[in-house]
């Protein structure tokens, strides 16, 4: 095999595949690509057995068809230190050689046959998702993931539904919830209805990096224990997480006498001027919401407090709630300065949903306990 790549992308091609490569030695082949070049085209596979990528990569110049294993390791780090334009790369089973204008490399090879396979997109059954719509999707929930170790193990994961026109994508760790939906395309019948297909979020922000052109079409395929996802240029496949996603619709508070206008931008600057003085010791902010005024407060063991105000369009009963700025910052952070927010609370201490304006996007958060006066 023989080919000239382009530097750049080639390197781009070679870190979005990285992800899929094995961390540990498992078998020390998935600690390499396999790099698959035919007369117009070079396929850069990558795979631990869980998570594996078929990725385009484009600006290849084809001298000598053939297939070839990369240290994938090594392959990067000499794209990311060369300053040659385009590389020259040629391999066999025993050795690889990456040739510069004023150096070169040589890796060890292997034989391309022992890698194991990657699958091709070929569902008949499928969802369509636009690009730009299925990114804001991925973007809004992957934050709520839980991490670590969860009380339900389906939780490290973020629940795809699929059916009929429309997307969703739950993601939850237990104190607060996450969800978004878009428009979609059914073919074949393709549904998951009856299921609860949750996808490793490593798979999700392998496939959200490889979403650009927003009008571009990502179809997704559920099958029995995996997903298949493919874009322009890549197919992702993964293995589904094991375990059952907890029944979220229960989680949602379905009554909320008390409903609060915010705008997305005016109300993240309050909650993290007062989150300034929050410490490890007292991660709280107390939310005050009063006819026409919304007063935020912090007092940290030692950094001090902190008092905000915020005129919001409220007119009910005043009421006390309070969070962990955190877990509104990483809502806030995922939607535009403009969005047009409505939170809704029950009491102090029961959940708060917060909804955009759009109705595509609601974010669950279990309220901090009240503590009792000294």
């Amino acid at each position: 095999m023989k080919a000239i790549v382009n530097r750049e992308a080639f390197l781009s091609a070679c870190q979005l595949a990285s992800v899929a490569t094995a961390a540990r030695d498992v078998k020390p082949i998935l600690q390499n690509f396999k790099a698959i070049v035919e007369a117009d085209r070079c396929t850069l596979m990558a795979t631990d057995l869980e998570l594996g990528i078929r990725l385009e990569v484009r600006s290849v110049k084809v001298e000598e068809p053939g297939e070839a294993i990369i240290p994938a390791g090594r392959m990067t780090n000499i794209l990311r230190e060369s300053t040659d334009s385009e590389l020259v790369l040629e391999s066999s089973t025993d050795k690889n050689m990456v040739r510069g204008q004023f150096n070169e490399f040589e890796m060890p090879g292997e034989d391309p046959a022992n890698f194991p396979d990657i699958p091709s997109f070929e569902e008949e059954k499928y969802h369509e998702v636009a690009s730009g719509v299925l990114r804001e999707m991925i973007r809004r929930t992957q934050f709520a993931v839980a991490v670590g170790e969860a009380r339900f193990s389906a939780t490290t994961g973020i629940l795809v539904e699929l059916e009929n026109d429309q997307a969703k994508l739950v993601a939850t760790d237990g104190r607060r919830l996450a969800l978004a939906q878009g428009p979609a395309k059914a073919h074949g019948d393709h549904s998951t209805k009856g299921q609860m297909p949750v996808v490793p979020g490593k798979a999700l922000n392998l496939l959200e990096r490889n979403l650009h052109e927003a009008e571009e079409i990502v179809r997704i395929a559920v099958r029995p224990n995996e997903v298949l996802m493919k874009t322009d240029r890549a197919m992702i496949y993964s293995r589904l997480v094991e375990g059952r996603f907890p029944p979220y619709q229960q989680v949602i508070p379905q009554k909320h006498p008390l409903k609060v206008p915010l705008v997305v931008g005016p109300f993240m600057t309050a909650v993290r001027q007062a989150a300034v003085m929050t410490d490890d010791e007292s991660k709280r902010v107390v939310f005050a919401f009063a006819k026409h005024k919304l007063t935020l407060q912090a007092h940290g063991t030692e950094a001090g407090r902190s008092k905000v105000e915020l005129p919001v369009g409220y007119d009910g009963k005043a009421i006390e709630i309070s969070f962990d700025p955190k877990f509104l910052l990483d809502m806030l952070k995922v939607l535009d300065a403009e969005t047009a927010l409505t939170l809704e609370l029950l009491d102090g201490n029961k959940p708060a949903v917060f909804r955009n304006d759009s109705g595509n996007y609601l974010y669950v958060v279990v309220p901090l306990a009240v503590k009792e006066s000294a």
